[in-house]
């Protein structure tokens, strides 16, 4: 069960402006982007990880078939252009999903691309391969694949068990590159090769990551940069503090707060300081299989218990906006609308009615001030999620119930939810 608090409609990035006589970014090619990184992923294979601290820095070293669109702001299945796929058609039973591939295309290490590589990489995703992913936490994505299969080096098809349009959108998204068949998956966890328009240099954990340009692009004007170079910098203060002293070049959005956006722009005239929409959710997720939360009634107090107002006015100074599992209208397409989401348990704005109804359920069940329900919160090691965590817990007193944190690596969490420890 997920039980969602707030869908993050605000992102700030920080850039500094590298020319400042001209009245927009000059593009002229050369030089290194520094950046500075929230986490340090546990590895670099983006389909073996579930956080976008691996995508972040090693999209740029994959190509996908298909890609959103990057200059439209809404995702669609109609933003959806070529990336390593030139076309695709579909048939007209809505069951073959069919690629024509790129030519001249090849992995960094110079081996061709072909529709041999689609097939691979989505037979290991759909476990099909003897060498298996440690964790594959895309699996579901793929449930509606029957197979895919290479007719030459041009065409791979995926074949559907029923039609899926969506599946499109899936393929277009940045945790969808293709791998190549000749290095084992293993190897992609340290030394990713990809046809991308970076090159992986170096990861070393806890400290950075390291891409350079790949002079050998199938797109011939990119990269416009040398390379990129990722500092790993779990603390936000201390990480805007290398911003405003010039240390990096750029700010990863999710981790500059409206608070610390005011501060730099006191600070640096020159930094250009942007707040736009994107779709991050910050949520609950409980494991209904196990007691105490295998009761309904429990699950339903939790729910009743939050004030996802409150976390919107703390945590961005007002600037999210309350969502269920999709980014809320007008920015998402989804979304449920304000008069249906509040209809949810815990959703309806009488945040002490809300809470009345949970404190009664609790007493139903033998829970109350002095005879709280004691549970263990498990959260990344990441500020935005300790954040979100301790304004949980401090809410689900109100409800009889005490939680004490746990706080978990980011190497260690996924594993640990796939495995519904507790």
């Amino acid at each position: 069960m997920k039980s969602n608090l707030t869908t993050l409609a605000a992102a700030v990035w920080l850039l500094v402006r590298l020319w400042l006589s001209e009245p927009a970014f000059a593009q002229t090619p050369g030089g290194i982007l520094r950046m500075y990184h929230w986490d340090s992923p546990p590895s670099m294979s983006i389909h073996e990880e579930v956080t976008i601290a691996t995508d972040v820095p090693m999209m740029g070293v994959f190509n996908n078939l298909v890609l959103f669109d990057q200059h439209v702001a809404r995702n669609s299945l109609q933003s959806i252009v070529p990336d390593l796929a030139i076309s695709w058609s579909l048939s007209e039973d809505g069951m073959q999903l069919a690629f024509r591939l790129r030519h001249g295309v090849r992995w960094h290490d110079g081996q061709p691309f072909t529709a041999r590589d689609v097939e691979c990489t989505w037979n290991l995703l759909l476990g099909r391969t003897a060498e298996k992913l440690r964790t594959n936490p895309r699996k579901s994505w793929y449930q509606n694949v029957e197979s895919v299969s290479a007719e030459g080096d041009d065409i791979a098809t995926f074949h559907l068990k029923r039609p899926q349009p969506v599946l499109l959108a899936l393929l277009a998204s940045g945790l969808s590159p293709v791998y190549p068949c000749h290095v084992p998956a293993h190897q992609m966890r340290l030394r990713p090769i990809g046809t991308g328009p970076f090159k992986f240099v170096e990861f070393k954990p806890n400290e950075g990551i390291k891409v350079t340009r790949n002079p050998d692009y199938w797109k011939k004007d990119r990269p416009y940069l040398d390379g990129i170079e990722y500092t790993v910098i779990p603390n936000r203060s201390t990480a805007i503090l290398a911003f405003v002293s010039g240390k990096f070049d750029m700010t990863f959005p999710f981790q500059v707060t409206v608070p610390l956006m005011k501060d730099v722009k006191r600070q640096m005239a020159q930094a250009i300081c942007d707040l736009e929409t994107t779709n991050v959710a910050r949520s609950v997720i409980i494991n209904h299989t196990a007691a105490p939360f295998d009761n309904p009634d429990i699950r339903r107090a939790t729910a009743l218990a939050l004030d996802r107002k409150a976390f919107i006015d703390i945590l961005s100074e007002g600037e999210d906006r309350i969502g269920g599992l999709m980014l809320p209208p007008p920015e998402g397409t989804w979304g449920l609308p304000p008069e249906i989401l509040n209809t949810l348990p815990g959703y309806g704005p009488d945040i002490e009615k809300n809470r009345t109804s949970a404190r009664q359920l609790m007493s139903a069940l033998g829970y109350g001030p002095d005879t709280p329900l004691k549970v263990k919160v498990a959260a990344r090691n990441v500020q935005e999620f300790r954040d979100t965590s301790v304004i949980l817990m401090d809410q689900l007193k109100q409800v009889y119930i005490d939680g004490d944190l746990d706080l978990i690596e980011t190497v260690n969490w996924f594993p640990r939810l796939a495995r519904r420890a507790p």
